[in-house]
């Protein structure tokens, strides 16, 4: 499972669905789906122009002993038995028309990452993860209805 790929590159990440104008107002908030169809995120306000997103779905909910699939690979200990689906994974400020930055969270390694999200259109959003700002990984998350 690749939530930083399919969250982040993840995020968040990403409320309810909106009707399609309200949408291009709104920005990302709403229900996505990853590129590799593997993850659902809920993108959500957060509070000002900041938004969150919370994992909803994953496609593979369960791990091999059939029980449901936690943060294994986050560095505090204390957080590994956390389940995945309602793990907060991007938190994100608005940067621009249609743009956001912030931070993403990439359960199948851990590690934090600096992201940047892009609305295409009312059913496309592109989100990137960064180490450094430099070395960058993009997806394209589609609009679940």
């Amino acid at each position: 499972m690749k939530v930083v790929t399919a969250a982040a590159c993840g995020l968040l990440a990403l409320s309810c669905l909106m009707s399609a104008p309200a949408r291009a107002e709104s920005g990302p908030q709403g229900t996505w789906v990853s590129e590799d169809g593997g993850l659902k995120v809920r993108v959500s306000n957060c509070g000002g122009n900041r938004i969150c997103g919370t994992v909803v779905w994953l496609g593979e909910p369960n791990d091999a002993a059939g029980k449901p699939k936690t943060d294994k690979h986050n560095p505090d200990p204390a957080k590994r038995s956390r389940p995945l689906i309602g793990l907060h994974v991007a938190a994100l400020k608005a940067s621009g028309p249609n743009h956001w930055s912030g931070q993403i969270y990439n359960a199948d390694d851990g590690h934090i990452y600096q992201a940047h999200l892009v609305v295409k259109d009312e059913s496309t959003m592109r989100l990137q993860g960064c180490v450094l700002n430099v070395l960058c990984q993009g997806h394209t998350w589609t609009r679940s209805e």
